[in-house]
């Protein structure tokens, strides 16, 4: 039984999507085992290989037009593959972000030729996606970038760097955000694909120590006078970047807070199984009124987080999500779905597992 007393949305009780849900399932636990899982996170990424195996069972660029070799499906399908994955806890398999992130830059603001060259690799998981965007020095702010892709012959040269890049190690694809022309501020921002295999002066730099999420190569890229023709810049028109990234980027903070979401129900679900097993002074944690206040309370917050999410995914299915979650990024709202709630949530579940909790 879910931990949360919300019910599936319409939009999720098609018979397709459930069958597809079964697919998904059956085919990470067969291909993902625990054993497989931990050695991914000691090696600190994800094998290479599991892309193109997730790729040949159909679960790479599920929303990728028939006529691009993809399956033609929908964001709830990508929906259901990012439950899958985080409860199958492969949370090092940036699925999410290959899929729903950078896919849909081809997608949407490619030409047909790049269509044509791109998606194919990318469905079938010969190609796997990382997007550089943010800078040492200018964090996530797009337009203090210091990246260049200056103009060379009948293609461009890439100077700069990137941080905190996720498949940042194993990623042969990389969306670059750029300045073709620094003196026109955001006007001169420019998306340019670099495919690593064939750039020279392209370089990874240590995997990024964090938090959790140890099968994610997290990285710095360093691109020295990096070469790339004119037909791998994004749309074939320069200048049009900053306009790209800020058509996409709703969909990304939308993204997040799914995660958020998913996340918090897995810690009460963990914390409540804890706490009915677990005794302590002759009696169970859960038949503390401490702990059924501090779980009432977390369950409520879930509530509200599932139920706004579901609100917010019903409007990027009929078509008006873009201003709509605009404006709420600008009020921060989903900031404090995916740090506050996530992380009070997290705080709960270590606090009732006590010293143990604390163990990696």
């Amino acid at each position: 039984m879910p931990v949360l007393d919300v019910p599936p949305p319409a939009f999720m009780q098609d018979p397709d999507i459930q069958m597809f849900a079964d697919s998904a399932t059956r085919f990470f636990e067969r291909s993902a085992p625990t054993e497989r899982v931990l050695g991914w996170r000691e090696a600190g990424q994800v094998e290479r290989s599991f892309w193109r195996e997730t790729g040949a069972a159909g679960f790479l660029g599920v929303t990728v037009p028939e006529a691009y070799g993809g399956p033609g499906a929908d964001f709830r399908h990508e929906l259901v593959l990012l439950d899958v994955v985080a409860r199958q806890n492969l949370e090092g398999f940036a699925l999410g972000l290959h899929n729903v992130i950078v896919t849909p830059y081809i997608v949407l603001h490619g030409s047909e030729e790049q269509k044509r060259r791109w998606l194919p690799k990318l469905v079938s998981g010969e190609r796997v996606c990382a997007i550089a965007m943010s800078e040492p020095g200018a964090g996530s702010d797009l337009q203090a970038i210091r990246t260049t892709a200056r103009r060379d012959g009948d293609g461009y040269r890439i100077n700069g760097s990137k941080t905190f890049i996720s498949n940042g190690q194993i990623a042969d694809f990389i969306v670059v955000v750029a300045k073709t022309d620094p003196a026109q501020g955001s006007r001169g921002v420019s998306l340019l694909i670099v495919e690593t295999d064939e750039a020279q002066g392209f370089r990874r730099g240590k995997k990024l120590d964090k938090i959790g999420l140890d099968a994610q190569d997290t990285s710095e890229l360093f691109f020295d006078d990096v070469w790339v023709p004119a037909e791998n810049l994004l749309g074939m028109q320069e200048g049009k970047g900053f306009s790209q990234l800020m058509a996409e980027l709703p969909r990304e903070r939308l993204l997040i807070a799914i995660g958020a979401v998913i996340t918090m129900e897995k810690a009460l679900e963990t914390t409540i199984e804890y706490v009915k097993n677990r005794k302590a002074f002759g009696q169970r944690l859960m038949d503390f009124q401490n702990t059924q206040f501090k779980l009432a309370e977390a369950k409520a917050k879930a509530t509200v987080a599932k139920v706004f999410i579901n609100d917010c995914i019903a409007r990027v299915l009929n078509g008006s999500h873009r201003a709509h979650l605009s404006r709420l990024a600008h009020r921060a709202h989903f900031r404090r779905l995916d740090r506050d709630h996530e992380g009070h949530h997290r705080a709960l579940a270590l606090t009732a597992r006590g010293q143990g909790g604390q163990l990696a």
